[in-house]
């Protein structure tokens, strides 16, 4: 983790937050007590900020300095909201394409999705602010540097993110195996974004309920299923050929 992606101490990450800095997640000491780590606690989730508990030996390999039992990262990207994410690429495309990301916590994966979507002319990606992967160092370089290049939006909730590309006319696509069709049934050539779920749970049965076309890709092995970036990539370059 590099330490410009890094604050420490409960003030400092008060005042991040408060400040409206990307913050990604937060490091507290297990059994931390006092009134300036109920102050921290309050300001983490009236903002929705992630956090986690870990031991005291966590934060001292994170920083040497006196961190109070707080650590925070810090996204070395700006995210942009979503309104104007579709409505800029609405003005300069008349068929964009989008990524839904519905939890991917692995950040390594993330960066891999990142660098496929940058390749493959991808117009955005939307992300859940609570459960998601955090953008650090591993995902910069896992994307090869393409997290620069990308507008990535973070939401509250993935299903508002869902209903708000169906109102700006954006076909929403599934990528689950809870379905009959296959990726090359429907047509990718059209506005869409396309939806992939958590490396373990895949996609919320809430958002599936709500979208508009579901494919899978078809399986010959005895592994029943492919790592999500993999996949991600499988359905991004179909929607490149059809594109073509």
């Amino acid at each position: 983790m590099e330490k410009e992606h890094l604050i420490f101490g409960i003030r400092a990450i008060v005042e991040a937050i408060t400040a409206g800095k990307e913050v990604d997640k937060v490091f507290l000491q297990k059994d931390a007590q006092g009134e300036l780590m109920k102050d921290l606690l309050k300001v983490m989730k009236r903002n929705n900020v992630n956090f986690t508990y870990v031991p005291v030996e966590k934060l001292n390999r994170l920083t040497p300095n006196n961190h109070q039992g707080a650590v925070a990262t810090i996204a070395p990207i700006s995210f942009v909201d979503i309104e104007t994410l579709i409505e800029t690429v609405l003005e300069k495309s008349k068929t964009p394409l989008f990524l839904v990301l519905d939890q991917i916590s692995d950040a390594r994966n993330f960066g891999a999705i990142i660098r496929t979507a940058e390749c493959t002319g991808v117009d955005g990606i939307i992300v859940q602010k609570s459960g998601a992967a955090p953008v650090n160092g591993d995902t910069v370089k896992t994307s090869a540097g393409a997290v620069f290049n990308i507008p990535i939006c973070r939401v509250e909730h993935i299903k508002d993110a869902i209903f708000f590309l169906q109102g700006s006319g954006i076909k929403t696509v599934a990528a689950t195996e809870k379905t009959d069709q296959t990726i090359y049934d429907i047509a990718l050539n059209e506005p869409i974004a396309i939806i992939m779920g958590s490396e373990d749970r895949g996609i919320n049965p809430s958002v599936l309920k709500i979208v508009d076309e579901k494919a899978k890709l078809p399986m010959f092995g005895t592994i029943g299923s492919l790592n999500v970036s993999v996949a991600c990539g499988a359905f991004l370059y179909e929607a490149v050929r059809q594109r073509k």
